[in-house]
């Protein structure tokens, strides 16, 4: 017999739980992409690899993530003292610098099958590739940077360091990179001990039958959810700009049925997967799918396996939306993942338009510069996403210039980026008028202003420099993002959404983000 009160303890033990992982890999990681910009997702996942909770983190990492936890477990034998390392897309992952650690928690009677396992996600600044940042323009998987199968990076409570020489010897930045790995290993074990004090003090059979409750109850909760949304077949398309190899467009169709208690969400119809790096797998799609669907939801409920339950997704392998090997996919998890974010929005708002808002930017803006320091002779590797303007909403205005949908970063501090990199920030603002006018405006995007202080290779992956974000019924679109390169001889170049330049000391980048669209048309 559940109990309600209990119910809603173990939900936010559960919680707490994550998110002391979060905390422990934010504050004991190396590098600034993940201990001031917090890029990185922490779970709790039941014997099966079902997800039971998961901190307040990124959202493409937390939806993809059972599937790397689930390649861990079929894949590799699973002792007590061991974490599993893998970052393969076609595995559960999402793209090669997002790296996964899995630990089992078994209990001290059980030493053979594990109870529950953690995990923790952490996009590493590097991990090897024809471009530093690994988040190139390129044309397959093998250029994008080291492929890590499931495979032990800790056996009985011991790094292998033959594992651990192997991986650092195919990235640019050694030392952030075990220092990043070390902090994913302790959030990990912080994971282990909370929960065999939960179990300890609660029971193992109160323990399981709550993270099971949590997962109907979560459910349940979405199926009520779905029964609001009027029955009906709402399509809706969109386009990326490109995939940085060819210019054409390519295009993302959808087509959201609502059956009662279910959603069928279709793919039918989207482009063929590209050259270009923009393609998504699976995982990304289901990412985006349960994003949607659990920000619809009213009541606090935590999003797991339950939450996936009513929801179908159809897609067809070998498409831009469920790329197969070896596909490029460096940019679909951070472009493409927010383009299908637009179209499923989209559909939406033909079902319920009061509860959905106009496009937001549609881009996270992946910026990266890389080389060797002059001054020290070391490689340095840094990489952002930028935030921009979010869609308006029958009831408000978007936000100004923060980070939206998939993504659930910070900005990177000024400090933070001219204490570690060689290059200056020399303009960041707030975009004015770049959101869409309506009866609410769309948020502004932002003006990110690099000047380099070394020579350096950088990498551009952006969207939303061809199609506007759309507004809503009436609501005028957000203004595109723009890329610029200022010479030192003053010179300004207009450079397209995804390129890869090597730059001199002296040249500046300006990256405009694109605002959000408006929502209905101004009075």
């Amino acid at each position: 017999m559940v109990d309600p009160i209990k119910l809603e303890i173990f939900k936010n033990k559960f919680s707490a739980i994550a998110e002391e992982m979060g905390v422990t890999l934010n504050r004991t990681a190396f590098s600034p992409n993940i201990k001031e910009r917090r890029d990185y997702s922490c779970a709790i996942f039941n014997a099966s690899g079902d997800m039971v909770n998961q901190a307040a983190h990124i959202p493409v990492h937390l939806g993809s993530m059972p599937m790397s936890v689930k390649a861990a477990i079929q894949n590799v034998s699973i002792n007590p003292g061991d974490m599993i390392i893998l970052n393969d897309p076609f595995k559960g992952g999402t793209h090669l610098p997002d790296v996964t650690i899995v630990a089992p928690v078994f209990t001290k009677e059980d030493s053979t099958q594990p109870l529950f396992y953690v995990a923790n996600r952490a996009h590493h600044a590097d991990i090897g590739g024809m471009s530093a940042g690994s988040m190139p323009l390129s044309r397959s998987i093998y250029q994008e940077g080291l492929i890590i199968p499931a495979l032990k990076i800790m056996k009985n409570y011991q790094i292998d360091e033959d594992v651990l020489s192997l991986i650092l010897s195919n990235v640019r930045t050694k030392i952030e990179r075990q220092g990043d790995f070390a902090a994913q290993f302790m959030a990990n074990k912080i994971g282990i001990r909370r929960i065999s004090e939960l179990i300890e003090k609660n029971s193992q059979e109160t323990v399981v039958l709550y993270s099971k409750a949590l997962m109907e109850y979560s459910e349940k909760i979405m199926r009520k959810t779905l029964k609001i949304i009027p029955n009906g077949l709402y399509l809706f398309e969109d386009y990326l700009d490109s995939d940085g190899v060819d210019d054409e467009k390519i295009k993302i169709k959808v087509g959201v049925e609502i059956k009662e208690d279910q959603a069928i969400i279709d793919f039918t119809g989207s482009s063929k997967q590209i050259q270009g790096s923009v393609n998504a797998v699976y995982a990304i799609t289901a990412s985006a799918c349960l994003y949607v669907f659990r920000a619809l939801v009213k009541e606090n409920i935590p999003a797991n396996a339950g939450c996936m339950s009513p929801l179908t997704i159809i897609t067809q392998p070998g498409s831009i939306v469920d790329a197969t090997y070896p596909a490029a996919v460096a940019g679909g998890n951070v472009e493409t993942s927010q383009r299908i974010v637009d179209c499923v929005l989209g559909a939406l708002s033909q079902a319920v338009p009061e509860k959905i808002p106009a496009a937001s930017q549609g881009t996270m803006n992946n910026f990266t510069i890389g080389g060797i320091k002059s001054d020290s002779g070391q490689a340095f590797a840094y990489y952002e996403t930028m935030g921009g303007g979010t869609g308006a909403s029958l009831r408000e205005d978007g936000e100004n210039a923060i980070q939206s949908h998939m993504t659930n970063t910070l900005n990177t501090p000024v400090e933070a980026i001219e204490y570690e990199y060689p290059f200056r920030i020399t303009n960041y603002a707030i975009r004015h008028n770049s959101g869409g006018n309506g009866l609410h405006k769309g948020g502004n995007g932002l003006i990110r202003e690099f000047t380099l202080l070394n020579d350096a290779e950088c990498t551009m992956l952006s969207e939303r420099r061809k199609f506007s974000p759309y507004g809503l019924f009436g609501g005028e679109n957000g203004k595109a993002g723009n890329n610029l390169l200022i010479c030192k001889d003053k010179q300004i170049k207009q450079l397209p959404g995804k390129f890869s330049l090597f730059l001199k000391k002296g040249d500046k980048l300006r990256i405009e983000t694109p605002g959000g669209g408006g929502f209905k048309k101004a009075q």
